[in-house]
């Protein structure tokens, strides 16, 4: 009996096989996955080290992009803003409006007081002389009567000289004096006041 079990029958030697078979196929088995692990792994090296690459690339990219937006804000804020033109417009068109304001407008100049001429003066004082009077005499005269008019004695003389020539007034002379009078006036006798008459054409002749 002993050496029926020592002699394997044909049963074991079929389990014997078999194991034998799953035992080389687990052995290849694990050698395919090894190496697919392996290589799995050397793939999972590769992609990290791709990763890191990339998050280097991309940091860069990221500093460049902000220097180059500081640099952009940086010119931005040198740069002065183009001026509008029609803001322009607007805003001299007040200033032209107060300048136009503050310009002082002319003075209307004035006009002159309304009153008698100075050769309807002249020919009222001639008229109311009883005697012949000298340009200087009438120019003091109507100085008195008018303060607020200026009469000058060559104005006064060239009048009286236009009455004469109207026929309005008469010339009379004495000596180197000349005296002026209205046309139906006496003539003053010569030499009675001829003194006199000198004496008050003395001022004239200074003209």
């Amino acid at each position: 009996m002993s050496d029926a079990l020592a002699t394997p029958t044909g049963l074991e030697s079929h389990y014997a096989a078999q194991l034998a078979a799953d035992l080389e196929r687990n052995a290849t088995e694990q050698e395919r996955i090894g190496t697919e692990v392996q290589s799995l792994q050397e793939q999972l090296r590769a992609l990290q080290r791709d990763r890191e690459l990339l998050l280097k690339m991309q940091q860069l990219l990221d500093d460049g992009a902000a220097a180059s937006v500081r640099q952009a804000t940086a010119r931005k804020a040198r740069v002065p803003a183009p001026r509008e033109t029609a803001p322009r417009t607007k805003r001299t068109a007040p200033k032209k409006a107060a300048a136009a304001k503050a310009k002082p407008q002319p003075k209307p100049k004035s006009k002159p007081a309304e009153g008698p001429t100075l050769i309807e003066l002249v020919r009222t004082h001639l008229g109311q002389q009883s005697e012949p009077r000298s340009a200087a005499e009438v120019t003091t005269a109507l100085t008195q009567g008018h303060p607020d008019r200026t009469i000058k004695t060559t104005v006064v003389r060239t009048t009286l000289e236009k009455l004469v020539a109207k026929g309005q007034a008469q010339r009379t002379r004495q000596k180197n004096s000349v005296f002026y009078s209205t046309p139906d006036a006496p003539e003053q006798p010569k030499g009675a006041d001829d003194g006199a008459a000198t004496a008050a054409e003395k001022p004239d002749s200074k003209d």
